[in-house]
């Protein structure tokens, strides 16, 4: 029996909802870097690697054109904006795209001996992409990681460690994907 592909939004679909979900200009341009990091790990992959299975661009994409797609509804309240924007994706029938915008703040599945093999999902890439790039800015991961204790930390020793565990898999998640690209991590986003 032939697998179904994926329902993924194109760009238009994509622009469209980031409109009806009024996301604001900062969170969009956030999004179109974390998109062209995410597809310049996605392409890098496919080189080094075309034996291994790799996500489809255009759900790498999307995904991450989408990751914030709850950010402003989310700014002046308490809510999960990985959440709330999975519930979005899924009530316009896009339930890979879900799963990408549910997990990009924090993986569901961390699985480093999948990563030594050369095997990342997009959700893994859409993740990591989404954890160098501060507003519009590519940084590293250290970088990142003290704006995010500075800015969602709220002085909570328990946030903050939860926040550093959650870098440290991101850590790991970085040292395998960089073996299977034919660039380091401080190239990222240079071309």
């Amino acid at each position: 029996m032939e697998k179904l592909r994926p329902r993924i939004p194109s760009l238009p679909e994509c622009i469209q909802l980031m409109e009806q979900y009024g996301m604001l200009t900062n969170i969009r341009h956030h999004s179109l870097v974390v998109a062209r990091l995410a597809e310049q790990l996605q392409a890098g992959l496919c080189t080094t690697a075309p034996e291994q299975p790799h996500p489809d661009r255009s759900l790498v994409i999307a995904g991450a054109l989408l990751h914030d797609i709850a950010k402003t509804a989310c700014l002046n309240s308490n809510c999960d904006h990985a959440r709330i924007g999975a519930e979005i994706c899924r009530r316009h029938d896009f339930p890979e795209i879900a799963a990408i915008v549910e997990e990009h703040v924090i993986l569901s599945n961390f699985e480093p001996d999948r990563y030594q093999t050369g095997q990342f999902s997009a959700g893994e890439i859409v993740y990591y992409a989404d954890k160098r790039v501060r507003h519009n800015v590519v940084v590293n991961l250290n970088e990142r990681l003290e704006y995010i204790l500075d800015h969602y930390g709220k002085d909570n020793p328990t946030r903050h460690q939860l926040i550093r565990e959650n870098f440290k898999k991101c850590l790991t998640l970085e040292h395998y994907l960089f073996q299977w690209l034919p660039y380091g991590p401080g190239d990222l986003g240079a071309f």
